[in-house]
């Protein structure tokens, strides 16, 4: 890896303890889901973040949901978690994200557009599939944080966010620019922050799932690149995009009718 990126991972601050309770309780078989409602109501602000993502129209409830043991209720332990992880983790970091072409609110949507997707795609077809698709979903981009950092500390961001707009491939820019990727770097962020192994395996096979050697995680490994091809760079969806996410599903042999009502249904 590039050697300043590896000094900046090595350099982030512990995370809060709000996060480290949270995952202690995600990883109990002996928690229940109030013991998760209680760590994260102790957190006003948290709560309330919680609150405003869950009640996006991009989910498509069609009622306000009004508490955490509501947002629980419908989403699930799984994805509340990457709901609160995200949350915790982008609080952070510094963003300026000027490098990739793309604002601070842009950046946020872009995860959230890929966690909608992801919601809307698998819950109701394969739940258990959530535990680890919904938060790689909302975390995997924060290592393009690091790298903007890097590119404009070296006077790269100019010519990095030249040769985007020209039409060159984000993850071959950022490997010929950085020697390294955005799934690469923000798996090695949460391996510095202790998440658990196989979130870390998912971020990591998110850019290539075709190396994926374990079954368990070979799914959501194709079903997170498809997602992030779908979304794009700024969080919306595109006739190429699209059309370049179909293509992968074909590939994979993923669910195509789903992927395009869950689409139809956000775009609504």
């Amino acid at each position: 890896m590039n050697q300043v990126l590896k000094e900046k991972i090595q350099q982030l601050p512990a995370l809060p303890e709000s996060a480290i309770k949270l995952e202690a309780i995600y990883h109990d078989p002996n928690s229940t889901f109030d013991d998760m409602v209680k760590v994260l109501e102790i957190d006003p602000l948290l709560t309330a973040d919680i609150l405003k993502a869950a009640n996006s129209p991009l989910y498509g409830f069609t009622r306000e949901i009004n508490s955490i043991s509501q947002a629980v209720g419908l989403f699930g332990m799984g994805t509340i978690r990457g709901f609160a992880l995200a949350m915790i983790v982008k609080k952070s970091f510094k963003l300026d994200l000027s490098p990739y072409g793309i604002s601070n609110s842009q950046f946020s949507d872009l995860s959230k557009m890929q966690n909608a997707l992801a919601i809307t795609w698998y819950l109701r077809q394969k739940p258990r599939l959530m535990e680890l698709l919904s938060p790689a979903s909302f975390l995997i981009e924060i290592g393009k944080v690091l790298i903007s950092q890097y590119l404009l500390e070296e006077g790269k961001d100019s010519i990095f966010k030249e040769k985007l707009k020209a039409g060159e491939g984000v993850k071959d820019l950022e490997l010929e620019m950085c020697d390294t990727y955005t799934a690469a770097i923000s798996a090695d962020i949460f391996n510095h922050w202790k998440f658990d192994e196989n979130l870390i395996s998912l971020i990591r096979l998110a850019s290539t799932p075709e190396d994926c050697l374990d079954e368990s995680l070979c799914e959501a490994a194709k079903a997170l690149h498809v997602i992030r091809i779908a979304t794009g760079l700024n969080g919306v969806f595109t006739d190429e995009t699209l059309a370049s996410a179909k293509e992968l599903i074909a590939k994979y042999e993923l669910d195509l009718p789903s992927f395009e009502a869950a689409i139809e249904k956000m775009s609504a």
